[in-house]
């Protein structure tokens, strides 16, 4: 069978899965100089398309630690109920403008903190504010989906409670939790306890590993900590030599272990050179579980159109391609399988169907 290739009016429409995609990653710029004057914060523009382009360009040094480091202005913003819940609700909007019929947004409540409320407090308000841009989405006809990650900060000793925290709301929106921060030099292995009670409290995880950090990060995440996914995991391809896989990569693609993938991202912080070269191509035609994400929609300029655009013009992907990533990310969401099975019946694989 021929591959088919796939315009951008057409990938526009298409259905879309993300689950690897920041809340304080992806504000609308327009927002962003709205709440900061609120605030009273300073921003290095008040101009929104000229805040966005600074975004990417300040993104875009090859440096985790730095593109980490554009958060503060987005953070700033997001310390009031008001700022929450404007984010949170217009986080599901953009999504469902841009094609996602599922979504899972991540964020850390700890560092959100700085207006006065309380961690439940946090996930509360992020939580109405979601569930207001998921009811105007389904009002307007382009339903979509969306659950919690609850993110711990590896370089802070707040693990623990937010992992309680992802317990405490998991019937309220919370699907899951993460670990994120800076990588190399903050050890996952560092925050047992936290992952010790999310796997006591059947509550799954992910952990970022495998980008800033090569393989002995990617085992600890899945051999130690016990994570079901592994946010990007790029590095796994240290472990495959002339298409030949090593121990822990055969491990990740035999037992299906979901890699959720950020290719705009990861050109920005140095852990793929190109798009043309970025390991997800490679790890797709391998048969690993490859998912397709934005990580950061404001920081890297992008959306799911996007990239799954990129990744046609200067990878080849085909429409078949783009099925894949999405149906794997539909298979590794943190729902219930009912749910999962639902979304690739009804919405995904329907959707599909006149481009194939």
């Amino acid at each position: 069978m021929t591959a088919t290739r796939v315009d951008a009016d057409v990938i526009r429409r298409l259905p879309k899965a993300v689950l690897h995609d920041h809340l304080d990653g992806g504000l609308r710029p327009a927002t962003l100089v709205e709440l900061a004057a609120d605030v009273g914060h300073s921003l290095p523009t008040t101009d929104p398309e000229e805040l966005a382009a600074w975004y990417v360009e300040a993104a875009d040094s090859g440096d985790l630690v730095r593109y980490i480091g554009t958060f503060e202005h987005t953070l700033a913003v997001m310390q009031t109920r008001e700022g929450l819940l404007r984010t949170a609700e217009e986080y599901v909007l953009d999504l469902a403008a841009d094609g996602v019929v599922y979504g899972e947004v991540r964020y850390a409540p700890e560092l959100m903190l700085k207006g006065g409320l309380t961690l439940p407090e946090v996930v509360e308000t992020v939580q109405e504010g979601l569930a207001a841009g998921m009811a105007k989405a389904a009002a307007a006809g382009t339903p979509v989906r969306v659950g919690t990650l609850l993110c711990g900060m590896r370089m802070f000793d707040r693990t623990r409670e937010t992992a309680e925290l992802a317990v405490a709301f998991r019937d309220a929106g919370v699907v899951g939790f993460d670990i994120a921060g800076a990588e190399d030099g903050f050890p996952a292995a560092d925050h047992l306890d936290a992952f010790r009670h999310l796997r006591a409290e059947s509550v799954p995880f992910t952990v970022h590993a495998g980008e800033a950090y090569g393989l002995p990060s990617i085992h600890q995440a899945l051999q130690v900590c016990g994570a079901q996914r592994i946010g990007h995991g790029v590095r796994i391809t240290e472990d495959i030599v002339d298409g030949k896989l090593g121990r822990l990569a055969a491990w990740v693609r035999d037992r299906r272990v979901a890699l959720e993938m950020c290719p705009t991202s990861n050109l920005q912080t140095g852990a793929a050179t190109s798009i043309a070269g970025h390991p997800i191509t490679e790890l797709k035609d391998l048969g690993f579980r490859v998912t397709l994400n934005t990580d950061n929609r404001l920081v890297s300029g992008t959306t799911m159109t996007r990239e799954m655009s990129l990744l046609v013009e200067q990878a080849g992907w085909s429409a078949e391609d783009l099925r894949t990533v999405t149906v794997n990310a539909v298979k590794s969401a943190f729902i219930p399988f009912d749910e999962r099975r639902a979304l690739l019946e009804d919405v995904v694989l329907p959707g599909y169907e006149g481009v194939l």
